[in-house]
């Protein structure tokens, strides 16, 4: 009894420690707090304005981080929404819709009223109910300098058959978070963990909630059994059963005052749901050790469903800290998990045959040729390191460097010749395939997936990606090069310039990535020739209104009137934006 009444008091407490820390974090936090809500209040009263729906062709979307990319259910399309951008100074956010026509290997921006506000880091999934349905829970909208976040909590779906955006309210789902995960099972939406971040504190979340398509209504799980410790950014799957893997993931926690420590999580997890498959199905927690060939401690990695009953992780990030700065190893391999035989291993590139039988007779010939002796190129033992420089529009050379290991030695695969060069085809084969790089958005289709963007660092520069690559799941012959990467659309403007440049970037940031779409555009010589608005400059009239504020407003009215409006007329509707949102000018 003693025992049993000590572990009761410790969980009470932990409860209500968690329950303190989300009061904690949820309260709005100084007075940017308002400022991040009123600005997504703004940008969605510009959004109800549009009354049409507008698809048209376009050049691929601007390079972009943590959006999501989603396969169509009924055609040959991937659905990429949202995300954000940073050039070194400034964060953009968006909520514009992309189509990817895979047959026709282009791109269609579509334009429906009343999306869902700018986010990022949000989750997405697809269901064919009624000609095809998109699910968006969650996510957060970043202040211009990325030190100031709004957690979303609401839920929207698009209906794809009528392209038309809902917001369904629902009382009882989860609290705003981010890089939370979220996938579709059996007629219900599962969610779980994630993250709450504000100026005070942050939070890490393992929660899970269901959501049915059927009726609408949120239930959160109370699962028997000892579950994951809270994390965000971690694999989640389900299988053909109805239930949800999970895998890795990232948190961190304070160890003392301004000082925290990070955690990569490897362990996993299956949440199995005993019962019918109804929503008042009991679940319950239980560990997993899979055996086969594990992926390395990452974070940053993305997941896709595979066929035969697998899923697979992509990329990633491990994070080396040092005395006085992080250096990170990023990935771009792949590794399969074997959902019925609860088994990890590495994929394998074959190459096509027409090379693996070329390579296959060359070998013979040297054979012959040394006797006994070794073949003249042997396999690599070591790994093979391939360097590629990509030259920026503002002359920046960035050097790509990628490590790829020898031939795998899996004890579990026979030690046939045809396998051994089906190996050194893959390694031969790959300096095709996407570079390393973490938070890459994929989506799988017939089989084949896809892999869009990502971002890997150089030194102190992030570059963001908007490279596409594709891969037959089924065939693993090789990496195919949908979209490069083009140096002309990456930007890095290095943190030197004066207080009040950054304040005024910081207000042109918050308009949320029009401005910078249409930077990149011109940067690139697009089709359309879109040129970059230049900057209204106040008049001697102008009435002073609250600093920091000042330049947003005029960015605003600029995009709200488009780049042929006159100075004047942008300088009076920005006026009288502001005056909505502040009673007096200073």
């Amino acid at each position: 009894m003693g025992k049993k009444g000590k572990r009761d008091k410790k969980g009470k407490g932990a409860e209500k420690t968690a329950a303190k820390m989300e009061k904690k974090v949820s309260c709005p936090a100084f007075y940017f707090q308002e400022d991040l809500e009123a600005l997504i209040a703004e940008f969605q009263s510009l959004d109800a304005k549009k009354t049409q729906v507008i698809e048209s062709s376009c050049p691929p979307p601007s390079p972009r981080l943590n959006c999501s990319l989603c396969a169509h259910p009924e055609r040959d399309e991937l659905i990429l929404f949202g995300g954000e951008y940073f050039n070194g100074q400034k964060t953009y956010l968006y909520n514009d819709l992309y189509i990817y026509h895979i047959r026709k290997n282009s791109w269609a921006k579509l334009e429906i009223p009343n999306p869902p506000p700018r986010r990022c880091a949000h989750q997405a999934a697809v269901v064919p109910t009624a000609g095809g349905q998109l699910w968006i829970f969650g996510g957060e909208f970043a202040s211009p300098n990325g030190e100031q976040f709004y957690h979303y909590k609401d839920l929207w779906v698009l209906h794809l058959a009528t392209k038309t955006w809902e917001q369904i309210k629902a009382p009882g789902g989860p609290s705003g978070r981010s890089g939370h995960r979220m996938v579709a099972c059996k007629r219900q939406l599962i969610i779980f963990g994630g993250f709450h971040e504000s100026a005070r504190d942050y939070i890490y979340y393992n929660d899970v909630f269901s959501f049915s398509l059927d009726s609408f209504t949120w239930r959160r799980l109370a699962p028997a059994g000892i579950g994951p410790a809270p994390r965000s950014g971690c694999q989640m799957a389900p299988t053909p059963e109805g239930n949800i893997l999970i895998y890795g993931g990232y948190s961190k926690q304070r160890i003392k005052k301004d000082v925290d420590k990070g955690t990569l999580h490897t362990d996993m997890f299956l949440l199995k749901a005993e019962g019918a498959g109804k929503e008042e199905d009991r679940w319950t927690w239980s560990r997993l050790s899979p055996s086969g060939v594990k992926p390395p401690p990452r974070s940053g990695f993305s997941v896709a469903a595979a066929p035969n009953n697998r899923c697979l992780l992509f990329g990633g990030v491990h994070d080396e800290e040092e005395e006085e700065s992080i250096e990170g190893d990023f990935f771009n391999d792949i590794y399969f998990y074997d959902m019925g035989k609860n088994r990890w291993f590495p994929a394998q590139l074959k190459g096509p045959k027409s090379e693996r039988r070329k390579r296959r007779r060359g070998r013979q010939a040297e054979a012959e040729a040394a006797g006994e002796e070794e073949l003249q190129q042997p396999p690599p033992q070591g790994p093979l390191e391939i360097v590629k420089e990509v030259v920026a529009e503002d002359g920046t050379v960035m050097t790509i460097k990628q490590l790829i290991p020898g031939a795998a030695e899996d004890k579990e695969r026979s030690g046939s010749e045809e396998e051994e060069e089906e190996e050194e085809g893959g390694a031969l084969g790959q300096p095709v395939e996407p570079c390393p790089r973490s938070s890459a958005m994929l989506a799988v289709k017939h089989g084949v997936l896809y892999v869009y963007g990502g971002m890997f660092e150089v030194g102190d520069r992030q570059v963001t990606l908007s490279d596409l690559h594709c891969l037959d799941l089924h065939r693993m012959d090789g990496w195919k090069v949908l979209l490069d990467m083009d140096p002309k659309t990456q930007e890095w403007l290095e943190e030197s310039e004066s207080d009040e440049e950054e304040d005024d970037d910081d207000v042109e940031g918050a308009e949320g990535g029009e401005e910078e779409e249409e930077s990149s555009e011109e940067e690139s010589e697009d089709e359309e020739g879109e040129q970059q608005h230049p900057a209204v400059q106040p008049g001697e009239a102008q009435p002073q209104y609250v600093a920091r504020t000042e330049q947003y407003w005029l960015r605003l009215a600029r995009s709200h009137m488009g780049p042929e409006a006159k100075d004047k007329k942008v300088l009076k509707v920005a006026h009288a934006m502001a005056k909505t949102f502040y009673e007096d000018p200073v």
